[in-house]
């Protein structure tokens, strides 16, 4: 009998690896194949994907092979008219689809003007609403600069509040983001929500720095044939964990890097997850967050990424017709070289997380004026890796 059991244990045990080994291999690799599968041929027209210049801000703008269309963000307050410039530019009169990735201003400030501007079908947002004042009674003064013991109000409050009346006055249909939800943009191309994962990010889960409402942003990726990108908004690095631990399929070949090139996101694993061959990083040359970290670009520069920076390229262009041709996938479009460093960081004045304080870029006042430039040449660089 001893031997009996003895037998029936390694039998078990010898089950149990077997069963883990497949349960690997499946998540490993067949799971990425399976979904692969899943998606449609591309037409073989253009897909267009223009990251903007607004600035400290994210403002992307999709338009699909069957000219179905996508805004991602909007910048801030202000920055509105350059999102609808450059949809006059690109004969877009009309939005499929408008994603606010968080209710911070220099992602929904902008938001208002397009949407009293154009007609937009559907508005994607992630549910979460930001704090109506602030719990720092100094931070509201009268005329004469001096404290008023009342609470401010916030302008991730104003901005969310006008961006609400805008999306109620233009008629869109507002939709919650949840992971899983694919949109189908016609020709082959097709968005798919990766986060917000729930329970949403609290402040109390934000000790090792970061921020929550950034955390808990909209994150989606856009396939197209052999083309794939990640739009990463402001997620922080435990938006990037929980992704992982949910095995979301992150590889693609061109990362929008989260949250303007932060040292709370872009963790080293998450690289090499999503192996990019292409990193665009939007923000602006005078920003006080130290965007973007040396830490980040040091990253993103061993893991042997190309880089874009909107600070020093101004808009960049990605086109692709979703397949290999004459030996690239896409091609990449730069409204000005660069000058200095790309690979440079910089410092930060102010620490952009929960811990410090942070609410929301905008609270600690307006950045410094940022200087004209002259715009130098534009370039394009190509690849079809």
């Amino acid at each position: 009998m001893a031997r009996s059991r003895r037998g029936c244990g390694c039998a078990v045990a010898a089950l149990v690896v077997f069963i883990g080994a497949v349960g690997f291999g499946y998540i490993k690799f067949l799971k990425p194949w399976m979904e692969k599968q899943k998606l449609p041929p591309p037409s073989g027209k253009e897909l267009q994907v223009h990251v903007l210049d607004v600035g400290e801000g994210d403002a992307i703008l999709i338009i699909s092979p069957e000219g179905k269309t996508v805004l991602i963000d909007a910048g801030d307050a202000g920055r509105g008219k350059i999102v609808l410039d450059a949809m006059s530019r690109y004969s877009v009169t009309q939005l499929d689809y408008l994603i606010a990735t968080h209710a911070h201003p220099d992602h929904i400030g902008g938001a208002d003007e397009v949407l009293n501007a154009i007609k937009v079908q559907n508005v994607i947002e992630n549910g979460v609403v930001p704090p109506s004042q602030s719990s720092n009674q100094d931070n509201a003064k009268n005329a004469k600069g001096k404290a008023t013991g009342k609470s401010a109000v916030l302008p991730t409050t104003k901005a969310y509040l006008e961006f609400l009346d805008a999306v109620k006055k233009n008629g869109s249909q507002f939709v919650k983001a949840e992971p899983g939800q694919k949109y189908d943009l016609g020709g082959g191309a097709i968005l798919t929500v990766l986060a917000p994962i729930e329970p949403f990010f609290t402040k109390e889960q934000m000790k090792a720095g970061g921020n929550s409402p950034n955390a808990n942003s909209v994150v989606v990726r856009l396939d197209y044939g052999e083309f794939s990108m990640l739009l990463a908004g402001d997620a922080e690095s435990q938006t990037e964990e929980r992704m992982m631990n949910k095995d979301a399929t992150l590889a693609a070949k061109i990362l929008k890097v989260a949250h303007h090139g932060s040292k709370y996101a872009t963790s080293q694993n998450f690289l090499n997850k999503v192996k990019p061959e292409i990193a665009i990083i939007s923000l602006a040359v005078n920003n006080r967050y130290g965007h973007p970290s040396q830490g980040t670009m040091d990253r993103l520069k061993t893991a042997g990424v190309k880089i874009y920076r909107t600070d020093l390229n101004g808009e960049v262009t990605i086109l692709t017709n979703g397949k290999v041709k004459d030996g690239r996938l896409y091609e990449i479009k730069t409204a000005k070289e660069a000058k200095g460093d790309v690979w440079a960081g910089r410092e930060p004045q102010k620490d952009d997380a929960d811990r410090s304080g942070f609410i929301a870029y905008g609270d600690y006042g307006p950045p410094p004026r940022q200087k004209k430039e002259k715009a130098g040449k534009a370039t394009s660089w190509s690849a079809g890796r």
